[in-house]
């Protein structure tokens, strides 16, 4: 853990090159462990995302996944079950905003549930200074101290200092291939403009299968990564 005191921060103006692409949804329910099927299911749909910086999925969570932070015990048998208010959210360079928008109007397999994507909307990154990921890679042994490492090695890659760090729990995302370990991570008191870097660039492999996309968090006071997915 790093917990370092807050500098000042300052406005910023938040550029408009990668954005987030919200769509609505209309479905019953979804395989809790979806990154692939959903994935595959998309990529189908817009075959580019995968050569195109800057993109990447949004796993889908319902309100009960507390924010993605702590979620359902058994991802093998237990569903999420959808509501109207649930979004399938993609994040894209601007120039790609409208390619993206074929999804809309699809119905999409997503291990045997039908999931119809509505209309979408788009908007600016976060310029807030505290933002998490629900999953990035840990790409070690499974040791946390290892992880907490190499997350600061690759957050100094971007030219990102760390104030303050937590990590949650190790989870497994079962892939056809291999099985892909995750942690949840929250970076607060960062500069606005390391912020906004960071959720342009995202942090490890994998950002099709929702791993390392950061998104903004009102606060470190919330959380509980200790009961993390």
């Amino acid at each position: 853990m790093y917990w370092q005191e807050a500098e000042n921060k300052q406005a910023f103006l938040v550029p408009s090159d990668i954005q987030d692409l919200s769509f609505r949804t209309a479905g019953k329910c979804l395989p809790l462990d979806h990154a692939h099927a959903l994935s595959s299911a998309i990529q189908a749909v817009l075959p580019w995302l995968a050569s195109e910086a800057g993109s990447g999925i949004h796993l889908i969570h319902v309100a009960e996944s507390g924010n993605g932070w702590f979620r359902p015990e058994d991802p093998a048998s237990e569903l999420l079950h959808l509501s109207r208010r649930t979004r399938l959210t993609l994040r894209v360079p601007e120039h790609r905003v409208e390619d993206a928008k074929a999804l809309t109007g699809e119905t999409l397999n997503i291990g045997g549930h039908d999931l119809t994507v509505g209309e979408a909307s788009n908007k600016l990154l976060s310029p807030l200074t505290t933002v998490f990921s629900r999953y990035v890679v840990d790409q070690g042994d499974g040791d946390e101290t290892a992880f907490v490492e190499q997350i600061v090695e690759q957050l100094g890659e971007l030219d990102i200092s760390v104030r303050k760090l937590l990590c949650g729990k190790p989870h497994t995302f079962q892939l056809p291939e291999r099985s892909l370990p995750v942690r949840s991570v929250l970076l607060a008191d960062l500069k606005q403009a390391e912020s906004i870097r960071l959720q342009q660039h995202g942090l490890g492999p994998d950002r099709l299968l929702g791993c390392g996309l950061f998104l903004p968090h009102k606060g470190v006071a919330p959380v509980r990564p200790d009961n993390d997915e």
